[in-house]
């Protein structure tokens, strides 16, 4: 009886100690369960009242260390001695001009709300900066080339997600008999459902889609009163979907760059927004147009996509560019949650 006492007096009190504990890690915030600094931030720099965009981008290398890269229009190039620590942030960056000429600015400041702020300071005087950081763009984002199994036909149909400015999820669906109606659309933690109202020969029908993207692949099921259907979709032009580190050749030497092409092949050459990134079989181009007050300018790329390379060229009004481009690529992992 005294050893059965004694097992649940023990037994009480881990549960407590364990109930104390947890409410203790809800209070307190942590900085891990957010991105912290990771991922891109879109910034300005104020020159003497002209201001410049560029990009800072931070992650993690293998052995856990803080990196980073400044990224602009005239290349990508790392940044030292980053030092990030409850919101306070400093870090070097050594620039070249077209010369080959280096300038090394140092920054310091804060990071708070999502809004990146401080000075940038170098032998030419000082600088606010600011920025708040790149939103993300949702996986299931893009246009889907579904196929529809039915026993043993199938049909195809083009499904197209895209997002807002605040990421509000829209889509249509796209088939020979015309365009679906999409509502209730849901995009979470890969999970990915819908309802789709479509209208044949006078009659409407309705069904309900519920499907899991992984990487460029989406499958999952259509329901409705008639049965299930299995679907299939892959993301078109996913062989150039992603991330981009560019190696530009010129008779001045060469300088590392970053494309980035987004699921609905819109991109950004450094920090350049590109419209349209086209993809034709292997073929890659894309147009940019810079306007400096009255002044435009006009760069092109016409290249060759293979596999996770890319080679062509970059074309000015001042010449050309040999362009060298290896993909990042990222593995998918399987969530436990799903």
């Amino acid at each position: 009886m005294k050893h059965q006492t004694l097992f649940k007096a023990v037994l009480y009190c881990s549960l407590m100690v364990m109930i104390i504990l947890s409410a203790q890690v809800k209070a307190q915030p942590s900085q891990s369960r957010g991105r912290g600094l990771y991922g891109d931030w879109l910034v300005k720099v104020d020159y003497d009242g002209r201001q410049f965009e560029s990009i800072l981008s931070f992650s993690r290398d293998r052995e856990g260390n803080q990196t980073g890269s400044w990224i602009s229009f005239m290349g990508l190039s790392e940044l030292k001695d980053i030092k990030y620590e409850e919101g306070q942030l400093s870090f070097a960056w050594v620039s070249r001009n077209r010369e080959g000429e280096s300038r090394t600015s140092n920054f310091k400041g804060t990071v708070k709300d999502g809004i990146l702020s401080g000075t940038l300071s170098s032998d030419r005087g000082e600088y606010k900066l600011e920025g708040k950081r790149s939103p993300r763009v949702s996986r299931a984002v893009g246009n889907w080339a579904m196929t529809l199994k039915m026993g043993e036909r199938e049909f195809t149909s083009t499904l197209i997600v895209k997002a807002d400015k605040e990421g509000k999820l829209t889509a249509q669906w796209q088939s020979q008999r015309g365009e679906s109606e999409i509502t209730d659309l849901q995009y979470e933690r890969g999970n990915l459902t819908f309802k789709r109202k479509s209208t044949y020969q006078d009659r409407e029908r309705e069904s309900a889609f519920e499907g899991t993207v992984r990487g460029d692949t989406l499958s999952g099921v259509m329901k409705s009163e008639r049965g299930e259907i299995t679907v299939e979709g892959k993301l078109v032009g996913a062989p150039l979907i992603g991330t981009w580190n560019l190696e530009v050749a010129s008779e001045r030497g060469s300088r590392k760059q970053r494309l980035m092409v987004n699921p609905d092949m819109s991109g950004l050459y450094g920090a350049i927004p590109i419209k349209k990134v086209n993809l034709e079989d292997d073929k890659v181009s894309f147009k940019i147009v810079l306007e400096f007050g009255e002044r435009k300018f006009e760069m092109s790329f016409e290249g060759k996509l293979e596999e996770s390379k890319l080679a062509g060229e970059l074309t000015t009004s001042m010449g050309s560019q040999k362009v060298k481009g290896t993909k990042v690529i990222r593995t998918f992992r399987r969530r436990s949650t799903e």
